[in-house]
């Protein structure tokens, strides 16, 4: 039975999260529901995959599940949960579990079919720009995981150095270093 005495959709956050605390199970869907497509889309700017950042997604989620009881609201929820996120994305990078596929995967033939076992497509050169948002994904998976974070942070989201300062737990100066030395990795 919720503790929500409310309809969901007339909650505000603060009160969300009180009852999510209180372990109120509507009320931390409630908040799944605010947060979660920012949290897929960090996620997915982080890594490139789309099923890896679905569970990193839903890996965070969990991290707040447990955690929701230690926020004291010192800064915005959003930011205390990309926190969260950023550092479920990094302990992933770091243990380097994140798959790749083989060379042989995507150019040997696949047994039952006869065709190339993954479906790579040719990039529509009709779409301008294709080519070189493909390569600056690939640019971007190839930097350091604290540099992608900042750079996708600030470039990508739009945060400004403070915020990512709160959310990466590191100083304004460091956010500002980390950030040069991404787009200088980029440009080379």
């Amino acid at each position: 039975q919720s503790a929500v005495s409310k309809p969901a959709a007339t909650l505000t956050e603060a009160e969300a999260i009180r009852l999510a605390q209180a372990g109120d199970a509507a009320a931390f869907e409630f908040l799944y529901q605010l947060h979660g497509r920012r949290v897929y889309a960090l996620c997915l700017r982080m890594v490139g995959n789309p099923a890896d950042a679905e569970d990193l997604m839903q890996e965070a989620f969990l991290q707040l599940f447990r955690k929701i009881g230690t926020f004291r609201g010192e800064s915005a929820f959003s930011t205390w949960l990309h926190r969260m996120t950023v550092n479920v994305v990094l302990m992933r990078l770091r243990k380097k579990s994140l798959p790749a596929a083989s060379l042989e995967e995507t150019t040997e033939p696949d047994e039952e079919t006869g065709g190339p076992r993954k479906d790579i497509g040719a990039p529509d050169l009709g779409l301008s720009g294709a080519v070189d948002r493909v390569n600056l994904e690939r640019a971007i998976g190839q930097l350091p995981p604290g540099y992608r974070a900042v750079f996708v942070l600030h470039d990508v989201q739009g945060y400004e150095h403070n915020e990512i300062a709160d959310i990466m737990d590191c100083s304004v100066g460091n956010s500002k270093s980390q950030l040069h030395k991404a787009r200088t990795r980029l440009r080379e």
